[in-house]
């Protein structure tokens, strides 16, 4: 067996499954959908693991499997459903045609289509030699077509990134949902923690039809498994505090654990199952090597840069100060450089990271006033480059700095 097919990043695992801590979350899940009548809602971090798990327990063979980016309105996101169900679905019109004899009839919608009528139903008559057409408009009813083709079917709508979608479509989905759900239609949705009030939480018409499901960032402990399973499998023995320090670097996501994993062993050349007992040497140089390689799948780079150049520059230029290194920046060079010391970690106090700030400046050192303003600044950036996504957080109440996405953590430090 290759590496690639132990360690997964982005699929789903097999040797390195590890879900021991998810059993209660499992049985939780199955049981909402169980009762029929019970919209699932999942949130949880991003790089957390909720597309896995529900990957996982439910089978890909069920799952009508959607994501909430692009959707523009209900219709968008029907019709990917049926795209995916292979439903025919068709706006065409239909008409009638007698050259004989006599017609009566009504005007129908094409087999096994469910429309709903703009006009009125015309009845047709007609004599030898005489043809009758219709003029009327169609719409598809997609709701119909939807409760039509999954009523008493096992599989279930698992709409992804539910976040994505703009409030005033979640809001005409949570009705159609709720419609849908009254057919025995199944259905999940996923979002990130600070959209955990989302609309299909927090609609009234919902309530009594919600089971919540909560994930959070997975423990070094459930994390270090990972590792532990996989290197076992592939005869790789790990030295040292080789494996705490890969945990320590994966900053709670399982996704980014096996992508550190696998890196591992394209930098030891272990690409399949050995035959004798491989050694993983705990190597700061190595560790060095992997977390660059691993870097190389991500792209973070434009929203870095970005937090680095700050907002535009009005009135006086700002203070520039030099590192004990010798290297010179503003207080956002600084804030980023803070943020990728050691130990790695998502979430800063005001405290811990102006310690962090100071602990870089030789001499002159940026107001704790100044450090605010650009965590607040920095912030803003980072989530307007990610498209609105709220990738890191600044509570100025609290004055805290919680990153959002672990990946971003990670490319501050390695990219």
């Amino acid at each position: 067996m290759k590496a690639s097919e132990v360690f997964t990043p982005g699929g789903i695992p097999s040797i390195t499954f590890v879900d021991e801590h998810l059993q209660e979350k499992s049985q939780h899940l199955l049981d909402a959908l169980d009762m029929g009548t019970t919209l699932v809602s999942i949130s949880g971090p991003s790089k957390s693991g909720k597309t896995t798990f529900v990957e996982r327990l439910i089978g890909k063979e069920n799952l009508i499997q959607v994501t909430g980016a692009g959707i523009s309105s209900p219709a968008d996101l029907w019709l990917r459903v049926f795209d995916i169900l292979g439903t025919p679905i068709s706006q065409n019109q239909s008409s009638s045609k007698a050259t004989g004899g006599t017609l009566t009839g009504k005007i129908s919608a094409q087999a096994g289509v469910i429309i709903a009528k703009g006009g009125v139903e015309t009845s047709l008559a007609g004599t030898h030699n005489q043809t009758a057409t219709t003029s009327e408009n169609f719409s598809i009813d997609y709701l119909s077509t939807l409760k039509s083709e999954l009523n008493g079917t096992d599989f279930v709508i698992f709409i992804d990134d539910f976040h994505y979608i703009d409030k005033q479509v979640q809001r005409e989905l949570a009705e159609q949902i709720k419609d849908a759900m009254a057919s025995k239609c199944k259905f999940i949705c996923a979002s990130v923690p600070y959209h955990s009030d989302d609309v299909i939480r927090s609609n009234p018409d919902l309530r009594g039809r919600i089971f919540s499901i909560d994930f959070d960032y997975w423990s070094n402990d459930v994390l270090r498994k990972i590792a532990e399973q996989g290197f076992s499998f592939l005869n790789i023995k790990p030295e040292g505090n080789v494996v705490d320090k890969i945990v320590a670097e994966s900053a709670g996501s399982p996704q980014l654990m096996q992508y550190l994993c696998l890196n591992s062993c394209y930098e030891l050349n272990v690409r399949s199952k050995q035959e004798n007992t491989f050694t993983f040497p705990d190597s700061e140089v190595l560790l060095k090597k992997i977390c660059k390689r691993t870097s190389l799948s991500l792209e973070y780079s434009t929203i870095l840069d970005k937090m680095k150049e700050g907002p535009k520059k009005r009135g006086s230029e700002r203070n520039i100060y030099i590192s004990t290194q010798r290297w010179q920046g503003d207080v956002y060079i600084f804030l980023i450089a803070a943020l990728a010391l050691d130990p790695p970690t998502l979430t800063f106090r005001y405290d811990n990271l102006l310690a962090r700030v100071y602990s870089l400046c030789l001499n002159d050192k940026p107001s704790g006033s100044s450090v605010s303003s650009a965590c607040y600044h920095s912030t803003a950036i980072a989530n307007s480059t990610a498209a609105g996504e709220n990738i890191i957080e600044w509570d100025q109440d609290s004055e805290v700095l919680d990153i959002r996405d672990p990946y971003l953590l990670f490319y501050i430090r390695w990219g």
